[in-house]
């Protein structure tokens, strides 16, 4: 990280947003880090609440009708996987943006490397998590935590709570973080997910058909509170502490242009039924 820290980088703290601005505002970060400005970390909220479908994934695993009566948005990410809900209390989301050319070529490589920071400040909160050393099978696609478990970008916590972080010898996980990666020509979005507090039967209301209940997504999710005595905020603030100090960044913000330009990508792209329902473009 040596030569990564040596380049310009801004943490921007916790900002609440509705999701079709946060996944605007990665895609401008990347934009910007790719013309030659600053690098971006940041911790971010979804408000209000908010299902990101992953790129490839079908509108008709969607409940449309449970998420307009719920007030939950539904976007669409630029990376893959399956759906994700986030809310105001039961998500912590990050993202780190750097030009492509500053970062490995190799997936599994730029992932750990990006991803050791999020290790970092999950094990500073208290929680013994790691990689999930091997696959382990889908429960149900469509939905990120449900999905088979890859040792590239799935965070896990042993299940027993004596478990050594350091273990890979235990058989039982649940999973606590999964993170996601968008390869632009000119730059690398990587944005995840970190479950604060496992909300089932509100993550799985959003999806048409999940064939889990509500005791079966506990088996495979965890969050942070079950496993650490620390707020919501305090986990945010670890979370942005670490950032700082793996980038070495500067507190910043947004440029007016550059919330100008996400604000435009909102309306043409992230909020438009054609990009969210048909993954097309106006």
């Amino acid at each position: 990280m040596d030569d990564l820290a040596d380049r310009e980088w801004r943490v921007i703290p916790e900002e609440p947003r509705p999701g079709p601005m946060q996944m605007a505002l990665d895609e401008i970060a990347a934009e910007t880090a790719g013309a030659g400005g600053p690098r971006t970390v940041r911790v971010y909220r979804w408000e209000p609440s908010c299902l990101s479908l992953g790129y490839r994934q079908a509108a008709d695993t969607v409940d449309w009708d449970y998420c307009e009566s719920a007030g939950v948005d539904v976007t669409r990410r630029q990376t893959g996987g399956g759906g994700i809900y986030h809310d105001a209390v039961g998500d912590i989301s990050y993202s780190i943006v750097a030009p492509k050319s500053e970062l490995p070529g190799d997936l599994m490589d730029c992932y750990h490397l990006l991803c050791e920071p999020i290790l970092a400040a999950i094990r500073r909160m208290g929680v013994p998590a790691r990689f999930v050393d091997s696959e382990l099978p889908a429960l149900y696609d469509p939905a990120c935590y449900l999905r088979a478990l890859h040792p590239a970008h799935d965070v896990v916590v042993p299940d027993s709570s004596e478990a050594d972080e350091d273990d890979e010898s235990d058989g039982r996980v649940r999973k606590l973080a999964g993170n996601a990666q968008y390869r632009r020509k000119d730059a690398v979005i990587q944005h995840g997910s970190i479950t604060y507090s496992v909300r089932p039967e509100a993550h799985l209301g959003v999806f048409a058909d999940p064939g889990v209940d509500p005791a079966g997504f506990r088996e495979r999710v965890t969050g942070v509170d079950e496993h650490a005595d620390c707020s919501r905020a305090a986990a945010v603030d670890v979370l942005t502490e670490t950032l700082t100090e793996w980038a070495d960044a500067e507190v910043g913000g947004w440029s007016e242009e550059e919330v100008s330009r996400a604000r435009e990508r909102v309306e043409t792209k992230y909020d438009d039924e054609e990009w969210v329902r048909e993954r097309r473009r106006t």
